[in-house]
């Protein structure tokens, strides 16, 4: 069973190559990572709509779809209009509706970009790390040290503007009530960006769907603790019946 990983609003298929791709293979797993970049820049709509052709282009059997932030509104949408496309999906930092933080956070990084307002390197990485990972992480000088440089480096080169939280969402949670594919949602319990209490909703909208909820993380949770992250992860992949080979393609 093909498991596509669909990546957030940074768009790059990468973020889980050193993590999530070994665990995946080393379990047997076949996997799919791809960039999807500027072009789902407009949301998840437009992001679920590029997954859905890159499945159909692959011919894939259904296939576990596994989100994370945008990649994660992504793939909810995608269980709406094209469910037969899925066998399962895992859904981390996501949300079905607005919130007051959420809305704020939203217009005060539309109006710096209208603004042309570019943060220094070295203040842009302050404000990602704080966002994206959790207190623990910060506490570990050694640590928020490393993931420092990392955002600096991004946001030298740029590479940090494509990671900005995007527009509010729309309130999805009611049309959720129409999943029908087996749904774990995963929350990070320090999650700045998507609380985790908006992805329990979530859970609790999608019939018979589960949640669980990984402490000590931020919104880059798959990051921080990639090991806790990969055992939630196979775990709900062997709950998970094997497609049936005779299961028509993607189409």
């Amino acid at each position: 069973m093909p498991v596509v990983l669909v990546a957030g609003g940074g768009g790059a298929g990468r973020i889980w190559e050193h993590h999530q791709v070994p665990a995946l293979t080393a379990a047997g797993r076949r996997v799919v990572t791809f960039d999807h970049g500027p072009t789902a820049a407009a949301g998840a709509t437009e992001l679920a709509a590029l997954t859905r052709e890159l499945l159909i282009w692959l011919d894939l059997p259904p296939c576990v779809l596994v989100g994370h932030s945008l990649g994660a509104l992504a793939v909810q949408e995608l269980l709406l209009t094209d469910p037969h496309l899925a066998s399962g999906a895992l859904l981390a930092a996501t949300r079905g509706r607005p919130d007051a933080v959420g809305e704020a956070l939203a217009r005060a990084e539309a109006a710096s970009a209208a603004a042309g307002i570019r943060l220094p390197p070295e203040y842009e990485a302050f404000v990602r790390l704080v966002q994206n990972l959790s207190p623990r992480t910060l506490a570990d000088e050694n640590a928020a040290a490393e993931w420092l440089d990392l955002f600096e480096i991004a946001a030298a080169t740029g590479a940090s503007a494509a990671n900005r939280p995007g527009p509010a969402v729309a309130d999805r949670l009611a049309a959720y009530g129409r999943i029908r594919v087996p749904v774990l949602v995963l929350g990070f319990a320090d999650d700045v960006l998507a609380p985790a209490p908006l992805g329990r909703e979530v859970a609790s909208a999608i019939p018979g769907a589960r949640y669980t909820e990984l402490p000590d993380t931020g919104h880059l949770g798959f990051l921080e603790r990639p090991e806790a992250f990969n055992t939630v992860l196979l775990d709900f992949l062997a709950t998970l019946a094997p497609t049936d080979p005779g299961v028509p393609h993607a189409r």
